[in-house]
């Protein structure tokens, strides 16, 4: 059977709110059922939404590191002083943007966002992304007794394209990475590392449909996807590399004289 993407219409909520009720209420107004072997996408705006997680920048005091980052990359101070609070590392940036690591993903600006968010606010990224994808799919399990893989999602930039794609901030029940090392290509040469990223693969795909702007879709259903699911927990660093094993950092930051 072909791979399916349906994504659902949800209400906008101001305040915080429970991501569970509201996706069962979402279902009913949809009029779609969950099926075992789904993969439910779930936007981190949505998430974040949920905790609560809006910054009011005029709540923020930017402290002296701070204001030396918004000086060097051109920024305000309050959205310097956000990004160094909300990042592991900061490798560089240009003018507006900071590249950075947050959560294990290297995004412009720690992944804070402006869209979807009233005049001089930001959302920022959710807390305990890979727990809230792991209580939703037990809690899933519990009431409907089916196996589901549960995928957050947020665009991102890549490099050197035009764009946005989808990529899995946090993902459960469902094997992030499958492993293609010792399979044959095409002429029968074994290889040698290759990895695919299942779960950034199907955040993609739901990405397009969910849109980027006012269409309202927080959450879609994959479905047929062939990805293995699983109950193990997750860790977050299953997806990730180090910053030292990039060929993008480790490229970026160690030029060579030509």
């Amino acid at each position: 059977m072909s791979l399916t993407v349906s994504p659902l219409v949800s209400e906008r909520k101001e305040e915080e709110f429970d991501v569970f009720e509201t996706l069962l209420e979402t279902l009913e107004k949809n009029d779609e059922k969950l099926q075992d072997g789904d993969v439910i996408v779930i936007s981190t705006k949505f998430i974040s939404n949920s905790q609560g997680r809006l910054v009011d920048l005029n709540t923020i005091k930017a402290s002296k590191e701070g204001i030396g980052v918004s000086k060097k990359f051109q920024m305000k101070a309050e959205i310097a002083e956000i990004i160094l609070r909300e990042s592991d590392k900061i490798f560089g940036g240009i003018s507006g943007f900071v590249i950075t690591s947050a959560d294990n993903i290297m995004a412009p600006n720690a992944g804070i966002d402006k869209s979807n968010a009233k005049k001089g606010k930001i959302i920022l990224y959710p807390n305990n992304p890979y727990i809230i994808s792991e209580q939703i799919r037990r809690k899933i399990f519990l009431k409907f007794l089916i196996h589901v893989g549960i995928i957050l999602v947020d665009s991102r930039l890549m490099p050197s394209r035009i764009g946005t794609s989808g990529v899995a901030i946090a993902c459960a029940g469902i094997e992030p990475v499958l492993d293609m090392r010792a399979e044959k290509d095409l002429v029968g040469n074994p290889l040698k590392v290759t990895f695919q990223a299942v779960v950034d693969n199907l955040a993609t795909i739901a990405n397009h449909k969910m849109g980027e702007a006012a269409e309202s879709k927080p959450f879609a259903i994959v479905r047929n996807s062939g990805a293995k699911l699983t109950d193990r927990k997750i860790s977050p660093t299953e997806m990730a590399i180090s910053p030292d094993q990039c060929v993008y950092v480790r490229g970026l930051t160690n030029p060579t004289n030509r």
